[in-house]
Order: C-alpha cells, then sequence, then structure tokens
C-alpha cells in the first residue's frame, strides 16, 4: 500500500539578499536531526508500507516495493546507521525518498521529510565527526540555514559502497526446493514521474500544480517527455532552465506586450458589459500594465463615451512604480493604438486620458482586496504561480466580489473545471473566460 505526497516548497530569501542559489536539497530528519540529500539523487518521495520481505538480506533492508512496475529495495536508514526511530502502528505509511544511485534506484525510510531548501555551495562546511550520528565518511558537509543545521549526507559513498560489500558477500546455502530469492538493484529504464516532476516546477519555478491548470501540465508533460527522449536529455527537470523552458507554451498570447485588438475584440465578442453605468475592472498582477492599457484600450474602443475605473496592482514595487509612465518604441506599438499615446523622448506613452481610467497601486493579492461589484476580473498568468491553497481561496473571493453576470478572464491554460459552482464556461481557444451566473 503506498500515497504519494508533496513537499511544501517555500520561497527563498533571495528578494532580501541576493544569493547565488546552486545546490538545493531534500531535507528530512533521523533521530530529532536534519538532514539533506542532494535533489539531483532523488527521484521523488511517498508514503508506503507492508513491503515484502526477502530472506538473507541485512537487517536494515525492510523488503522491496513495487514502485509502478518497477521492484526496489527500501532501506530504513535509521537502522542502517543505528539510529532510534519512533515507534509506528503495523498499518502506518512510512516517509520514503526515492533515490537514483547510478544506476540504481531504491528507497531510504526517514523520520519525517520537510521541504526543498535552496542553498550556496559556498555555505557548505567540511564534515566533522562532532556533527551527527552518522560516520563522518559518509558525509558530504554541514550547512546552516534559518536557523537549522543540516547534515548533507553522500549518498553515492553511501550506497555504492554498501552495494559493493553485499555482491562480495559469500552467498548463503539453499536446497534445490527452497532456493534463497535473488535481491537484485535494478529496475526498467526511467519513466516521467509525474508526482516528482511537480515538486521540481514548483522548486524551480514557483509553479504550483492543481486543478486549475494540471490537465495543461500533464498534457505537456507527456510532449515533454517525447522531445527530450528524442533528443537523449534528461526527462527530469533539473535546474530553473528547464523549468521555464517547459512553461513557455504555458503562458497567454500578448504576455507583456500590448493586446492586438483585433484578436481582443474577439475574446470580448462573449462579454456583455451593458449600456449604460461606469465599468468597474480589476487586473491585479499587472506588472508593468502593458496588460491593463491594452485593457483600458479595448474597452474605451468598444464602449465609447463609457466611464470606466480599472483597479491595477502589483507586488512588485519595481513594475508598478513605472506603469503610470510606461514608454514602449515604437516598433513595440501597434498602429492602431497610436492615437491613444503621445511621444516623447523616452518613447510612446499613453495619454492622460486613458491614463485617467487606471489606478496603478503596490498591492498583493493575497493580502485584502478592497474592490468589490465588480464587472470584470483578469487575472492571466498569476494564480498557477500560488500555493494550491491560494489559488483556491482566490477564486472564492473572486466570485465574491464580481457582480452577477460579471466576467473572469484567467490564463489561456487555466480552467475552472466543470465542478466550479456559480460560473458558466464561455471560453474559447486562445480565452478562458467565465461568467458568473445572475
Amino acid at each position: 500500500m503506498s500515497t504519494e505526497t508533496q513537499i511544501e516548497t517555500q520561497p527563498e530569501k533571495s528578494a532580501i539578499i541576493v544569493k547565488k542559489i546552486d545546490f538545493k536539497m531534500i531535507s528530512f530528519t533521523l533521530a530529532g536531526k536534519d538532514y539533506g540529500v542532494d535533489i539531483m539523487k532523488v527521484k521523488e518521495i511517498r508514503k508506503a508500507n507492508q513491503f515484502t520481505h526477502v530472506p538473507n538480506t541485512p537487517v536494515y533492508v525492510r523488503g522491496v516495493d513495487n514502485l509502478r512496475g518497477d521492484i526496489i529495495p527500501i532501506i530504513d536508514l535509521r537502522m542502517m546507521f543505528n539510529l532510534p526511530a519512533e515507534r509506528r502502528d503495523a498499518d502506518a505509511l512510512e516517509n520514503i525518498i526515492i533515490l537514483r544511485v547510478g544506476e540504481i534506484i531504491l528507497g531510504i525510510i526517514v523520520d519525517t521529510i520537510d521541504r526543498v531548501v535552496g542553498i550556496n555551495k559556498d555555505s557548505i562546511q567540511p564534515p566533522h565527526p562532532i556533527f551527527g550520528d552518522i560516520n563522518v565518511k559518509y558525509i558530504s558537509g554541514v550547512v546552516e540555514y534559518e536557523g537549522k543545521l543540516y547534515i548533507i549526507l553522500d549518498v553515492e559513498r553511501i550506497f555504492s559502497q554498501e552495494n559493493e560489500e553485499r555482491t562480495t558477500q559469500k552467498p548463503a546455502k539453499t536446497t534445490e526446493a527452497a532456493p534463497t530469492p535473488k535481491f537484485e538493484l535494478t529496475q526498467k529504464p526511467e519513466e516521467l514521474n509525474y508526482q516528482f516532476f511537480t515538486e521540481t516546477l514548483a522548486t524551480f519555478a514557483n509553479f504550483h500544480v492543481s486543478s486549475l491548470n494540471e490537465d495543461w501540465v500533464k498534457n505537456r508533460a507527456r510532449e515533454w517527455e517525447r522531445l527530450r527522449k528524442d533528443s537523449k536529455l534528461e526527462v527530469q527537470l533539473t535546474n530553473e532552465k528547464d523549468a521555464q523552458e517547459f512553461l513557455a507554451p504555458f503562458y497567454s498570447d500578448f504576455n507583456d506586450r500590448l493586446w492586438d485588438l483585433d484578436t481582443a475584440k474577439s475574446w470580448f465578442s462573449s462579454i456583455d458589459l451593458g449600456q449604460q453605468g461606469q465599468i468597474l475592472v480589476w487586473n491585479p498582477g499587472c506588472g508593468r500594465g502593458v496588460e491593463t492599457y491594452s485593457l483600458a484600450v479595448l474597452i474605451k474602443t468598444l464602449y465609447p463615451g463609457r466611464p470606466f475605473k480599472i483597479w491595477a496592482n502589483d507586488k512588485d514595487l519595481l513594475s508598478i512604480s513605472n506603469a503610470p509612465s510606461l514608454a514602449l518604441p515604437k516598433e513595440q506599438v501597434p498602429p492602431e493604438y497610436l492615437s491613444f499615446m503621445v511621444e516623447t523622448r523616452s518613447g510612446y506613452q499613453f495619454n492622460s486620458e486613458i491614463k485617467s481610467h487606471i489606478l496603478f497601486e503596490f498591492h498583493d493579492i493575497l493580502h485584502l482586496n478592497p474592490y468589490d461589484n465588480l464587472q470584470l476580473i483578469v487575472v492571466r498568468d498569476v494564480l498557477s504561480f500560488l500555493s494550491k491553497q491560494d489559488q483556491e481561496r482566490l477564486l472564492e473571493e473572486f466570485y465574491e466580489k464580481l457582480r452577477p453576470g460579471g466576467y473572469l478572464i484567467l490564463a489561456k491554460n487555466e480552467k475552472l473545471g466543470h465542478d466550479r459552482k456559480g460560473f458558466i464556461d464561455y471560453s474559447k481557444d486562445q480565452l478562458s473566460l467565465y461568467k458568473k451566473k445572475e
């Protein structure tokens, strides 16, 4: 019996002190102390029990487990290093880290699995016997992070040597009627592991897989696996560059550039903002304001003479500070926008009439949002970069803040799903559009 789990990742503190993050590790505990193992050696994490016992194996080998058709050994790291382990019920699930050591795949049982920690390699100190209960030759270094001292294990040395010792042992005596089962540390060729794959997206790109985007992620993962295998490249995401390359097709059309107005008008052909009264719009995560200005010009074009207000906010202080004076080179301005802009020394800026409809604010969407009775919320390429809990909470908040008949526009590849009550799906090929039921 087994279940898969996720590690809750936490943002690095590099926003405050800029440091190079060039080493990531999975952190876990053994006998009350904090340990880490290079994330590049980790295939996935999971919970499991009821392992199949194998005779004539070391006492710390709890047995073997079936990992989607591959039979892998499960090693109790606490017993291997003679560390105390808390008592568990017979049917309790063990915390397991699946490691890839050379050609070998195996699972290690630990007390608890904490999170992914990113550090600078230069901060790792040489090992010393006083740092742990484990032989210093199995420790690659120690590092302090957020008040905790982590002992980094050298799994290559631990398990390559342990495997060599096993293969040099004399075989146990057996009879022809009852041969000793052969204990092999082998597996089939590596296949994409979706669970660990989602963890690395969160680690390297702060992208959180949820019901909002999992259909796109699964389809992209199949495509990614095929492309990478054809190119004889590693399938799993191993760094930030891989994660960004994977996510490149996710982003909505005209991301961080002015919308093509003809395309945008086709999007809005399913949107009816009424014939009178002020149009109230909220555009969270607006960045430097390019999308917000596109919205303003589109509404001005579709509803000439109608008063409207767009609240645009972002937590990037530099971007939101520069948004009111955004200037673009002429080659980045479609001709249909020129009548709404003025030429300045720094480039083309939107005129005062367009700017009068927009209020740019420094604001974090996770804090109190004072907007209400909205007719339109445009939040593209934002939600998937928040935790799953925050995604769900904000979707509920969007529903509450929209007036009956109001519209919600999400990222192109974010979908509410058929079980989301209160919304009618008006999505098109290039637009995720939902209307609050009246």
